[in-house]
């Protein structure tokens, strides 16, 4: 019986950082056997990956999934593109975005649902340097604020 719940694998904490998340979809992959080992150990990393439609197909490319060590001939390339399982017409709404200027698609994390592999895929815009500060600056004011409100109490 898969355990019911979510259990988060992998997250792009880079993402948030250089991007403004406009809109975000559940995705699944489509693995081979010592891929799903490997995730399920938190062998997996997001960094630098991005998505993109290639004939009416969705894929994620420059997803990292280290060897499992105890495969052998079954291992894979680590940075092979991966399939995204999602309907026909969510991929139409995302090429659609894709094509405006300046968006990208951008996974944000990789997590375990009720026994599935799932890809939390974003619609995103990039962020300026000026944007990045201004975020920078708000956190800042925030966690002194925090420390003030903890002092007194």
């Amino acid at each position: 019986m898969p355990q019911k719940g979510v259990k988060t694998v992998a997250q792009n904490r880079r993402a948030r950082h250089d991007y403004f998340v406009l809109e975000s979809w559940e995705a699944g992959i489509e693995l081979r056997g010592t891929e799903v080992k490997s995730i399920r150990l938190g062998k997996c990393a997001l960094k630098d990956c991005y998505a993109a439609v290639k004939n009416g197909e969705l894929f994620v490319y420059g997803m990292h999934i280290s060897p499992y060590e105890k495969g052998s001939f079954s291992n894979t390339d680590p940075l092979r593109p991966k399939k995204l399982l999602m309907h026909k017409s969510e991929i139409r709404k995302l090429q659609q975005g894709v094509m405006q200027k300046g968006l990208a698609l951008i996974p944000l994390s990789v997590y375990l649902k009720d026994g599935r592999m799932k890809l939390e895929i974003a619609l995103c815009r990039g962020k300026k340097l000026y944007d990045k500060r201004d975020d920078m600056a708000k956190r800042d004011a925030q966690r002194d604020i925090d420390r003030s409100l903890r002092a007194k109490g």
